[in-house]
């Protein structure tokens, strides 16, 4: 794959289910570290970097904190399919959602949060849409990982490079013990936005990757790394941190010409600036990612290769693994 500095984001980043019964999820705690600090509890594997490693993080600990607070997600884990209400019914959760907004006509019909969301001081949103067209994963992660498709909805672009791929994938399914799909992308990248009059520039250093499910479901997944990672860091001016605790875009068929996609953030945009100033900003990001979907899945010209030719070589060729908006 040519490793490219063309992307850019803006905002960004188990459980054993009963087969037939509704499930009761409980709410997690983050007590269990993604990335442990301690070198001998580490697990790390190459990238295509000679002498760096990445370091993986604990897949069940990321994926239960997932399928917490994203059901879709547990439909796409468990191979089913049925939508947003049977996702609602069946993976239950003592979670306490927000309404931010109910807006059945819209592309993006239902936003939810829940504020200071583990006591990290920022709020965690969901977002809930339909789209018609064909369930393609990595499709829908160009519009984040890819320049072009970037800056047909998002002006804040400025900078993502995917700075180390992983060597070989089958190390990360091996690590997450093939419980959750199959992963066709992992890396670390480096992200910046541009400054404006109201905030400067924010940088990011986040593994992230996408897995794909045999129904044709998936799950786009993000991370911050740990100050401990910083060294990764590439050699140019340092900008406020920005962290994203944690990220998910799941994709669920509803049949061959529809599918359901969750949208899960919670980000930390550092800095001094309040949550009620950022968030807002924030949703309607998300909000124009959606609207640009749905345009791009209608047109069956722009889908066509998408579905004729080998999913693998058109990621190599189109995708930077870097989110996240």
């Amino acid at each position: 794959m040519t490793i490219t500095r063309s992307t850019s984001i803006t905002f960004v980043l188990g459980l054993t289910m009963l087969a037939n019964a509704p499930t009761a999820v409980s709410s997690f705690a983050v007590s269990n570290p993604l990335f442990p600090e301690q070198r001998t509890m580490q697990k790390t594997t190459p990238s295509k970097t000679d002498g760096v490693e990445i370091e993986l993080p604990n897949f069940n600990e990321l994926f239960n904190r997932i399928r917490e607070v994203s059901p879709l997600s547990n439909m796409a884990i468990e191979g089913e399919l049925g939508g947003f209400d049977v996702a609602d019914e069946k993976y239950k959760s003592d979670l306490k959602w927000k309404k931010v907004e109910r807006k059945p006509r819209n592309t993006v019909f239902q936003i939810d949060k829940i504020d200071n969301f583990q006591g990290l001081g920022c709020p965690i949103v969901r977002w809930r849409s339909t789209i018609e067209g064909p369930c393609v994963g990595v499709k829908f992660a160009e519009f984040i990982m890819n320049l072009e498709e970037r800056a047909k909805w998002d002006p804040q672009i400025d900078e993502v490079d995917e700075i180390y791929p992983i060597y070989d994938v089958d190390a990360a399914n091996i690590a997450m013990g093939w419980k959750y799909g199959d992963c066709k992308r992992l890396g670390i990248g480096y992200c910046q936005t541009k400054s404006n009059p109201i905030v400067d520039g924010r940088e990011q250093l986040i593994l992230c990757g996408i897995q794909d499910f045999p129904n044709k479901s998936c799950v786009i997944w993000g991370t911050e790394l740990e100050e401990w990672h910083n060294h990764l860091m590439p050699d140019v001016e340092r900008h406020t941190r920005a962290k994203s605790h944690l990220f998910a875009t799941t994709l669920v068929p509803r049949g061959p010409d529809s599918f359901d996609v969750e949208y899960i953030l919670q980000l930390e945009v550092g800095g001094k600036i309040p949550n009620f100033l950022t968030t807002p900003v924030m949703i309607e990001t998300v909000k124009q990612m959606f609207n640009h979907a749905k345009k791009t899945f209608a047109d069956e010209q722009i889908m066509k290769p998408w579905l004729e030719k080998d999913i693998d070589v058109i990621t190599d060729e189109k995708l930077n693994l870097l989110m996240t908006p």
